[in-house]
């Protein structure tokens, strides 16, 4: 696999000098396509395993570039109308190529290990200074384990830290596969019910939650994070249910909760789709610091992620 010069794999995002994605100074690798379909993804362009298109309205100059060489009847362009027609579009990307002002764009680039190893690499003095290094994020990054074992190769040669964000959801030889790679897991944790972690987001947990307690056996060290959904995944008995499972693991050094964002819905209208969450409110941070009570209670470190 460490010669293997043709692996690509499909990268939507590299996010450099980022500091919540693990220890240090990181760059954070996202990659595309997901088998999990969370109602409240914060990420919807990550879910696809292809490239797609996305529409920026704000940057659009009306030239009609697109419209040009979409043979799918996609792209509407007129003096009292802009949009897309999702409903046309095949992702040929035609369109994106055409546009002068970057308001259509794909999203997801097909890379080589070595292209985006010399990314990655721009940044070693940052990693070596900081205790940094580099997270595989997505999406599921596990989706994409040949390339992705193959980079955290690389990355261990290179002396370089790696974490690992996974929703889990994987066949253990899977995990087999990469965690001799990994040095952090930042591990998903959603619902501790298993008929509602299937209606909330298309598969039940219980591989989710055997990996983790095998990956805690292995030794390795896991940081827990927890999307606060409210009216989903927010009870007081989920959250009970969730700091007892995960209190006698190994290797679990923190839980992080990630607070619902609303302005997920932007991301969702870029690529055509429609946020169901849209009327959800934030929880208040009177609310967040008694979810902190719940675990901390229970000698569980934890705080609160952005």
């Amino acid at each position: 696999m460490r010669g293997n010069s043709t692996l690509k794999g499909l990268v939507f995002l590299i996010d450099r000098f980022v500091v919540e994605d693990g220890p240090g100074i990181r760059t954070t690798v996202f990659m595309k396509g997901c088998p999990l379909s969370c109602i409240w993804c914060h990420s919807p362009q990550s879910q696809s395993a292809a490239p797609q298109l996305a529409f920026y309205r704000n940057r659009c100059i009306g030239c009609g570039s697109c419209f040009r060489v979409c043979t799918k009847e996609a792209q509407i362009v007129s003096a009292t109308d802009r949009r897309v027609t999702w409903e046309n579009c095949d992702n040929c990307g035609k369109c994106a190529e055409a546009c002068p002002s970057k308001a259509l764009e794909m999203v997801g680039e097909w890379l080589t290990v070595a292209q985006l190893m010399n990314i990655i690499g721009r940044d070693l003095v940052y990693y070596k200074n900081s205790g940094g290094g580099v997270t595989f994020s997505g999406g599921e990054p596990t989706a994409q384990r040949e390339f992705l074992t193959a980079c955290l190769q690389k990355c261990r040669d290179l002396g370089i830290h790696t974490a690992l964000d996974t929703c889990g959801f994987a066949e253990w030889p899977v995990f087999e596969q990469v965690l001799p790679y990994i040095d952090l897991l930042l591990y998903d944790i959603k619902c501790m019910d298993s008929r509602k972690h299937e209606e909330f987001t298309g598969v039940s947990n219980d591989l989710i939650l055997e990996n983790l307690k095998r990956s805690s056996q292995q030794g390795k060290s896991i940081w827990i994070r927890i999307p606060l959904i409210p009216g989903y995944n927010d009870s007081e008995e989920n959250l009970s249910l969730i700091a007892r499972f995960i209190g006698p693991l190994k290797g679990v050094k923190k839980v992080s909760f990630l607070p619902y964002n609303a302005a997920t819905s932007v991301k969702y209208q870029l690529i055509g789709k429609n946020y169901p969450l849209e009327h959800i409110a934030p929880h208040s941070k009177k609310r967040l610091k008694a979810f902190i009570q719940i675990f901390s209670r229970l000698g569980i470190r934890t705080e609160l992620g952005r």
